[in-house]
């Protein structure tokens, strides 16, 4: 059974005879005549009843041509819907993510349904590298990144970049300065995770740092601060924004606008498809404001 069949099985209903249904159509009658005819040995059913001068639907014809019309109707949706995913208004984006961006995603899926009430966004939340991978793999139709630069197999789209927060001491006196230097911070020993944690940002760290005085070592955030505030040397950590800060009284924060990493979306090699470079706008568009 095609589509076609249907349409023209609807077409003669309608018209109530092949000459007319023809003309609707724009095709000759003797092929509607044969698809119908067609269209009836495959069911094992008379549609029409052709002895009168008028054609007639038989009640098999009237039991099944609710049925054609939703059968083309659903396939229409189908065609419209296609052509909706094509244009980037309808369809799902499988997007890579974590918490430390939620603040900037929830608003750029704000702008997104906005402009794209068909196109749909799907988080999924992975460790990065992970994330690449799906990416690579065609799991994830993008990520979200940061401090990557470049990496095979994705293309990198630059996004925005965040200052990286130092953390040491309320008591140490470089808690006083409303703003850090690195050379300042360079004598003070840091506590840095190794490089196998997260190389790209243990590289950027010391590349930005050549000097820097090795402290113990970082383990968890809470337990990093805990160990900061109540360490008998002072110490201090830095780290990118992953959400509110912890509330303490003994630990100071300061942000480090010299030392920025970037946050980028990662998509398939090539041009982005109209859905990704929709999503790209709203991501873009949330980025011109700072993320809480």
């Amino acid at each position: 059974m095609e589509l076609r069949q249907l349409e023209y099985f609807v077409a003669v209903a309608e018209e109530l005879g092949f000459g007319r249904a023809a003309e609707r159509l724009h095709i000759v009658q003797a092929s509607v005549s044969q698809q119908i005819a067609r269209l009836e040995r495959e069911l094992g059913l008379r549609l029409f009843d052709r002895s009168t001068r008028h054609v007639r639907l038989t009640s098999a014809g009237e039991r099944l041509l609710p049925e054609a019309r939703a059968a083309l109707a659903a396939a229409e949706r189908v065609r419209r819907t296609a052509a909706g995913v094509a244009a980037g208004t309808e369809g799902l984006i499988r997007l890579g993510t974590t918490r430390a961006f939620a603040d900037r995603v929830y608003r750029a899926l704000d702008t997104l349904a906005a402009r794209r009430p068909g196109l749909r966004v799907r988080l999924e939340r992975a460790p990065q590298e992970a994330r690449l991978a799906a990416v690579r793999s065609g799991i994830f139709d993008a990520a979200l990144v940061r401090t990557v630069r470049q990496a095979e197999g994705v293309a990198l789209h630059p996004l925005w970049s965040d200052p990286l927060i130092a953390a040491l001491p309320a008591t140490h006196p470089l808690a006083a300065a409303d703003v850090l230097s690195l050379d300042s911070l360079a004598h003070l020993p840091l506590r840095l995770a190794p490089r196998a944690a997260n190389p790209a940002f243990h590289d950027l760290v010391t590349s930005a740092l050549p000097r820097v005085t090795p402290g113990p070592p970082f383990t968890t955030l809470q337990d990093t601060l805990t160990d900061l505030a109540s360490g008998p040397e002072p110490s201090w950590t830095l780290f990118y924004p992953v959400g509110s800060l912890p509330p303490t009284t003994r630990v100071v924060f300061r942000a480090l606008p010299a030392l920025t990493v970037p946050v980028s979306l990662a998509t398939p090699p090539g041009p982005p498809s109209p859905a990704l470079r929709a999503l790209l706008e709203a991501l873009t568009a949330g980025a011109a404001r700072p993320a809480p």
